[in-house]
């Protein structure tokens, strides 16, 4: 997200809601995102959504686009795939419009098209007009979190389990309630991912990208202590043209467990389960506050990749 605007838009400014991009409209966005990049030296769009942008994307995504006597100064991605976390949205403004309403007029176009009213809108690098234009459109910030990533080609240790302690992966209507508990357990002071119910995880289930053979799970003496679900982006048939690459989607490990190595060896486990899958890459996300697990992951050798904040309605911000 852009610098906040301030001032009135022109007489010749106009907002239009597309679904996919024609080439020449790509090429005025990808114009657009360059211009921001030089003057605030973060590109205001994540990876995930330039690749929308290059390739095509998802099909129900939403573009809007803002034009003042026919010159693109203003771009919004809008995401409505994620049913569970709600639709998420990403803005840019050139920098010759910014104090113009340009930010303002997105920002409550992509409210408006989303289907509940929990719009995340994501901003990049921390910058803080855009905590300002956020405020002032009645959100909070509700999470900083740091994209990690590192090569799948580079030497991965071998995991070493805790005495006691195997590894199988999941297996489909028999493991949730269990999953559930311990997911609790391990996330009982996170604000959303302790939270979770049956129906999210049955609606990760029926996603695309579901593969138990990528979740494995921890048991001591048949009872769960801990688990590492991965996610592959980008593969199979609809993937946004270019190469797949794998991520630590969920590492949790029971309380009772903590201290003995198996978060470190769980997360190997599933770093070599995606490089046997042909993945020369993998990536996850952390809070930034959480400073325990960036440690083990920079041991692991993740690096950090990205800087993304997310802000939430006050509404639907709890």
């Amino acid at each position: 997200m852009s610098h906040p605007p301030g001032g009135r838009l022109a007489r010749g400014v106009s907002i239009e809601e597309r679904g996919p991009l024609t080439g020449d409209q790509v090429r005025d966005v990808l114009r657009l995102v360059d211009a921001v990049t030089d003057t605030d030296g973060v590109r205001p769009l994540s990876e995930h959504v330039m690749l929308h942008l290059r390739y095509g994307g998802d099909t129900p995504a939403r573009n809007f686009l803002v034009r003042e006597d026919g010159q693109l100064v203003g771009y919004a991605h809008l995401d409505t795939t994620d049913v569970v976390e709600g639709a998420s949205a990403e803005v840019a403004v050139h920098p010759a419009a910014r104090n113009a309403g340009v930010g303002s007029r997105l920002v409550d176009a992509v409210l408006r098209a989303s289907p509940d009213g929990r719009l995340r809108l994501w901003a990049h690098g921390q910058h803080p007009a855009a905590a300002a234009l956020a405020a002032r459109m009645g959100f909070r910030r509700s999470r900083v979190l740091w994209q990690m990533r590192r090569s799948l080609f580079a030497a991965l240790d071998r995991p070493v389990l805790p005495a006691g302690v195997s590894v199988r992966t999941f297996r489909v209507g028999e493991d949730e309630v269990r999953w559930l508990e311990v997911n609790r357990r391990a996330f009982a002071n996170h604000p959303d991912q302790g939270r979770w119910t049956m129906a999210e995880v049955r609606t990760r289930e029926r996603e695309p990208w579901f593969d138990p053979a990528g979740f494995f799970l921890a048991e001591r003496t048949g009872t769960l202590v801990g688990f590492h679900w991965t996610k592959v982006h980008g593969a199979g048939a609809g993937s946004h043209g270019h190469e797949p690459i794998g991520e630590v989607y969920v590492v949790g490990v029971d309380p009772a467990e903590q201290g003995h190595g198996l978060g470190p060896a769980l997360v190997l486990i599933g770093l070599r389960h995606l490089r046997a899958v042909g993945l020369g890459q993998a990536m996850l996300y952390v809070e930034e506050s959480n400073t325990a697990a960036i440690g083990v992951y920079q041991r692991l050798g993740f690096t950090r990749w990205d800087t993304d904040t997310c802000f939430r309605p006050f509404a639907s911000a709890n």
